[in-house]
């Protein structure tokens, strides 16, 4: 725990440090665990990085943290996110929390919603992963962004029970680490059916460290050619040299388009995202749990003036959006639409997959950018930094990020794609790409 002090001291990522451990037997023994601040430990402080949550203690343990506690797993604290997931920087943090620093230049933005994860996974000198969450990109941009490996499951692969919601039909809690290997290991252990979950999936979990070592020759692969335009320089080289690599391994690389999702993709998952997370976040009222206040005018009052106080601009903001795409006035042009175009764009997926094993593409269209450009940024530059990422949330389908080009430089990105429940595929290309 010294240690982890330290790290947060210099980085700000771990603003919760806590050991929980129940045995020092099975699969994950040795390894310390951190978990995002959105996903419930029993009797550590939740709060989703919020002021509107502080002092929140769950009585009960999500599904993944329970699993990783059966499996040997130390917990070791909660890392810090953008609030409630929102944000692509994790400079939305609130509860008064720093904002993380990445490791490989201080200046510069961890990524988020889960920069906290990332930022410790990287510079942790310990065996360490730490379980994540994504709703539209927030498990990979930060491993991108940081330079570790994050790995997003098929929706309702992995329990969500236990998650503090941001959208209902887009989280996911997904495993970060060092290594391929460790994502896969982690994946295993927090995957399978859960009852306390209506959206989890009843599959056998497979054996994904044995099949990420199987030959990747022949594999046909999809590269989404709208990925790589009005990407950086360095991005763009640093991609198109791994495509060579994978190449001269005996994979077949072809391109492919995904015309509607590069059109349609982003005002679709964020008019969807905002409805979910403006209904989730109308519980928090400062009465039920966490933040409160001495109760002095009507109820209307009170409940206005906590939310008032203790969301963050960038909540307050999203509830707004959200509560106005719903409204009875505008729901079916906004909200009922999205949901229909959202069918669209998962089916132009759907038809790359039945040709192709995965799909490959930039994480992120950039390097971290440093913190003081990026706070200068308009809501809508914001949001346009998921282009790559939302696609694959929107439709629930696995993918990860493997870092590519380290050597001094600031670490890039390469994410892999894959069909429904095809982890197996997705684990096997980054493997390759890892080494």
């Amino acid at each position: 725990m010294e240690d982890v002090n330290k790290i947060n001291q210099e980085f700000k990522c771990i603003p919760v440090f806590e050991e929980k451990q129940e045995t020092t037997e099975g699969k994950l023994s040795g390894y310390s665990i951190s978990i995002k601040d959105c996903i419930c430990v029993k009797g550590m402080e939740t709060c989703a990085s919020s002021a509107i949550l502080k002092g929140y203690k769950p009585l009960f343990n999500a599904t993944a943290v329970e699993k990783v506690l059966e499996q040997g797993g130390k917990i070791i604290g909660k890392t810090v996110q953008d609030e409630f997931g929102f944000g692509s920087f994790s400079l939305n943090v609130g509860k008064g929390y720093d904002i993380p620093l990445n490791p490989n230049d201080k200046e510069r933005v961890c990524g988020g919603s889960s920069g906290g994860s990332a930022c410790l996974t990287k510079v942790a000198s310990f065996k360490h992963i730490s379980l994540a969450e994504s709703t539209g990109g927030s498990i990979v941009c930060p491993a991108a962004y940081c330079g570790v490996v994050g790995l997003c499951p098929t929706y309702g692969r992995v329990s969500r029970y236990g998650l503090l919601d941001y959208g209902n039909s887009l989280d996911k809690i997904g495993p970060m680490a060092k290594t391929v290997k460790e994502c896969a290991l982690a994946l295993e252990i927090i995957s399978g059916f859960d009852e306390k979950d209506s959206t989890s999936l009843d599959v056998p979990v497979e054996n994904y460290s044995e099949l990420m070592n199987e030959d990747i020759s022949g594999l046909k692969i999809g590269l989404i050619k709208e990925s790589i335009n009005d990407i950086q320089d360095e991005v763009k080289l640093a991609f198109e040299k791994t495509v060579e690599k994978l190449k001269e391994k005996g994979a077949i690389v072809e391109e492919v388009s995904l015309p509607l999702n590069f059109k349609y993709g982003i005002s679709t998952y964020y008019i969807i995202a905002l409805s979910e997370s403006s209904t989730n976040l109308s519980k928090y009222c400062g009465m039920r749990y966490g933040a409160e206040a001495e109760l002095k005018e009507s109820f209307n009052e009170y409940f206005s003036k906590i939310r008032s106080e203790k969301f963050g601009d960038e909540a307050k903001r999203r509830i707004m959006l959200g509560t106005f795409a719903r409204m009875s006035g505008y729901r079916d042009a906004y909200y009922i639409k999205a949901t229909k175009v959202r069918t669209l764009l998962i089916n132009e997926y759907k038809e790359l997959f039945k040709e192709y094993d995965v799909l490959i593409s930039p994480t992120m269209p950039n390097v971290a950018p440093k913190i003081k450009d990026a706070t200068k940024l308009t809501p809508l530059e914001n949001y346009m930094m998921d282009v790559l990422t939302v696609g694959p949330n929107l439709a629930g389908l696995p993918h990860i990020s493997v870092p590519i080009l380290e050597d001094g430089k600031m670490p890039v990105g390469f994410m892999i794609i894959g069909d429904h429940l095809q982890e197996g595929k997705i684990l096997q290309v980054a493997k390759e790409v890892e080494e």
